[in-house]
Order: structure tokens, then C-alpha cells, then sequence
């Protein structure tokens, strides 16, 4: 973990949140298998980093986490291992959680989302 991440890397919702948990432990793994599926993959991770973010208001870390949390569950409305399809509804609702909030993702989440993404290769 680089420094940068380490510095955004706080409590989503609390230690008690399920949906915290769930997004902490699949979240990367979800993102490696969705990242070909996925367009806008370097806006969710960004959107990763706001949740982990202090200063992102609590009603948005909310917003965000539900959204995430859809994201890497692997059966939804459309189950993710459908390819082509697999993504398509993760993908509307991470559209529409990010467009709530958009001007909470900052600069510094889409740097750490950038860089985090350039070392996954």
C-alpha cells in the first residue's frame, strides 16, 4: 500500500458495518474481474477512496457504500459471471451514486484511485 492509499484509508462506516466489510474484502478482486467490463473502473475506485475518506460527509460515505457494496456482490439483479452483461446494472447503479455525489470525490481520491489502478496493472 502506498502512501498515498494509507492516508485514505480510514473507517467507511464504522467497524460494525456489513456492507463496510464486504466492500474492504472483495472490493480489489472485484475490480480486477470487472476491469474490462467496466469503463469508468478508475471513477469507482475513486468513489472507493471518498467511503475511505474522514472528511467525506457520513450521508456520502452511505451513498457510496451501497453503491460499492452492489458492485461486489456477485449475484444481483444481473449475476456478474454473465459475460458482456455481468456489470451492466453494477454499472448503472455506480453511475447513479456517483453522480449524487460528485462533488465529494476529490482530487485526491482520483489520484489514489489513478495510481492504485497503474499498479495493478
Amino acid at each position: 500500500m502506498t502512501a498515498q492509499t494509507e492516508a485514505l484509508d480510514g473507517e467507511i462506516l464504522g467497524p460494525e458495518g456489513e456492507d463496510e466489510m464486504r466492500v474492504r474484502r472483495d472490493f480489489w478482486a472485484t475490480v480486477k474481474r470487472a476491469a474490462r467490463q467496466v469503463p469508468m473502473m478508475e471513477d469507482v475506485v475513486a468513489a472507493y477512496y471518498a467511503t475511505l475518506d474522514p472528511e467525506t460527509p457520513l450521508r456520502v460515505r452511505a451513498v457510496l457504500v451501497g453503491a460499492l457494496a452492489y458492485f461486489v456482490m456477485p449475484f444481483d439483479a444481473i449475476p456478474d459471471m454473465l459475460a458482456v452483461v455481468g456489470f451492466s446494472d453494477d454499472v448503472t447503479v455506480l453511475t447513479g451514486a456517483i453522480a449524487m455525489v460528485i462533488g465529494h470525490i476529490k482530487d485526491r481520491h482520483r489520484a489514489a484511485a489513478k495510481k492504485a489502478l497503474e499498479e495493478q496493472g
